[in-house]
């Protein structure tokens, strides 16, 4: 059983999942902005509130050595590695994110689930790297 299940998710991490880069800022604009700012810098204005500082999400790989962080990054929208900012965790609105779950492949060769909005937001934050 658990070796068909890894060969489904090798070939669902390996098969060219359409992934929405536009649809990744709407979601960013609409969900993530007022904390993260609209630059995706992290001078949101809900910024000033928070115990945890947002992130600026446009150097995430050039603090990763170069490197997008895509497992951190996935886990931490969709609530997997919650980062507790103001008295709730970050996101607050992850359970909006549950979607068609779908294979990202890691660096390490190795699948991971996530739900179609989280790959559409991820897509998008890949393409404003510095």
């Amino acid at each position: 059983m658990r070796l068909v299940l890894f060969s489904l998710l090798s070939v669902l991490a390996t098969s060219g999942i359409a992934q929405d880069a536009d649809t990744g800022a709407d979601l960013f604009q609409h969900f993530c902005a007022a904390c993260h700012g609209e630059d995706a810098k992290g001078g949101g204005p809900m910024a000033s509130v928070l115990l945890v500082q947002p992130a600026n999400l446009t150097t995430l790989s050039a603090r990763n050595g170069g490197e997008f962080p895509l497992e951190r990054v996935a886990s931490r929208i969709d609530g997997r590695d919650p980062i507790v900012s103001h008295g709730s965790e970050m996101p607050v609105f992850g359970w909006l994110f549950q979607d068609e779950p779908v294979a990202l492949k890691l660096p390490t060769g190795q699948p991971m689930l996530a739900n179609r909005p989280v790959v559409d937001l991820i897509t998008w934050m890949q393409s404003i790297q510095e």
